[in-house]
Order: structure tokens, then C-alpha cells, then sequence
């Protein structure tokens, strides 16, 4: 299993945690940003870090590998891999998570939700009610970076590779908007 420090470095070399000033999805300013999907774009580390993350739920019956889309889409894949049962995805139907593509969830099914990135947990939190909704069971949530330092809580055992405690500030009190720096917003959503 990877330690902190193990995780940390891989994400360093993918180019994943950069440092800057940065807009984040809630609008909030921050000196750090963490773009999983720059080391996901690696087998070799997506493959190393969701093994790892796997490992942290061995013991745990678990029938199915859930992530929402796009974030969870190859850390379910990865996950459910290492633990040889099936994987799929949540998506967005009309603004709200929802099961699509013909993938059910039978009754009784013991889901692990995975995520890449949770800060305030919001995706993960709808992907556990689809997943309730259609009968299965959540046994436990994975991520591979836990920006809330452990903060979020999702009422299930949650494991993640790294929690990290960004700073983030109001756009009106940001040091680095005093200092003159740009401001870029990264990520998937625009603001």
C-alpha cells in the first residue's frame, strides 16, 4: 500500500497538484489545485494509486464499483479491477445524478462508491442515493484525494490515498488577488 508521501510524489510527477492562484468550482480563490485527471492519464499511476486504494477495502464484500462521471469513471474501473467485480458509472440526466446505458443495480448488491477528488462531497453523495434508491447497499466510499481533510461524511466507511487541507478564500479577502497574481480557473465545470 502506498504511503501519504508515496501518493504525494506521484501526483507531483503527473503534474496533478499545482500551485498558483486558482478559481475553484465554488468560486472560493486557492494557491493550490489538485487536476486528478492529469494522473489518471497514466496507467501506470492510476493503476498504482487505485490498487492502493483497493487494498484499503480488503475484507469488504463488494459486488460492484460505482464513480460518478467523469472524475469516477476510471478510478471505478481501476478500483474494480484490483478487486475483480464489475464497475460502472453515474451520470447527469437533466441536472441530477442518474443510472444510464442499461446498467442496473440489483437488490441486495453490496456498492463501493469511488471518486477521485471530494471536497464537499456533493457527487458522491447523489451517486449513494441513486445507488439506495435502486435497492443496493453502500458498504463504503474510496477517494483518491480527500480535499476535506476528512470532513466530509458520508455515513459509511470512507478510505481515501491523500487528505490534504487546501486554503481557500473569499475572491474579496484573497492575499492573491492583493498581490496583483492572475487568477486561472482550472477543472471540468465553468463557473
Amino acid at each position: 500500500m502506498l504511503t501519504h508521501d508515496e501518493a504525494i510524489e506521484i501526483f507531483i510527477k503527473a503534474n496533478a497538484l499545482l500551485t498558483g492562484h486558482f478559481r475553484l468550482t465554488s468560486g472560493r480563490h486557492s494557491a493550490k489545485y489538485m487536476q486528478c485527471a492529469q494522473v489518471l492519464q497514466y496507467p501506470q499511476y492510476a493503476s498504482v494509486l487505485c490498487d492502493s486504494l483497493a487494498e484499503k477495502f480488503k475484507g469488504t464484500q463488494i459486488d460492484l464499483v460505482v464513480g460518478p462521471a467523469m472524475g469516477g469513471i476510471i478510478v471505478a474501473y481501476e478500483v474494480g479491477r484490483a478487486l475483480g467485480v464489475k464497475t460502472f458509472f453515474t451520470e447527469r440526466e437533466n441536472g441530477a445524478m442518474a443510472l444510464r446505458r442499461g446498467f442496473t443495480i440489483n437488490p441486495g448488491e453490496k456498492v463501493l462508491v469511488v471518486e477521485d477528488v471530494v471536497t464537499t462531497g456533493g457527487s458522491v453523495k447523489e451517486v449513494i442515493d441513486v445507488v439506495r434508491e435502486k435497492g443496493g447497499e453502500v458498504v463504503g466510499v474510496g477517494v483518491l484525494v480527500d480535499r476535506s481533510a476528512g470532513k466530509a461524511d458520508f455515513g459509511v466507511p470512507t478510505q481515501s490515498i491523500v487528505q490534504l487541507e487546501i486554503e481557500s478564500y473569499d475572491p474579496e479577502e484573497c492575499p492573491l488577488c492583493k498581490e496583483g497574481i492572475p487568477v486561472v480557473k482550472p477543472g471540468s465545470r465553468q463557473v
